[in-house]
């Protein structure tokens, strides 16, 4: 008996081990994924300022502020 309690100690801390391997190989992946995450986030705001939005449509779409008198306010 004292054997086979020996025996599952054993394997349980082996167990215990290799699990806790696998949860820190997971846990540096969640953050290497929480980083790429915040840059891929940067990059969008980066792509979408106004500024960029504006000089697009300016450079590909040829689109042009109107003039004020091109201007006409709807109301309901």
């Amino acid at each position: 008996m004292v054997i086979g309690s020996a025996i599952g100690v054993v394997y349980a801390k082996h167990r215990s081990r290799t699990l806790f391997v696998e949860l820190q190989g997971l846990q540096a992946e969640r953050d290497a994924l929480n980083i790429e995450w915040g840059q891929l986030q940067l990059e969008q705001s980066t792509w979408a300022t106004h500024g960029r939005i504006e000089d697009l449509a300016r450079s590909r779409l040829g689109m042009v502020i109107p003039a004020p008198e091109q201007v006409v306010i709807v109301r309901p």
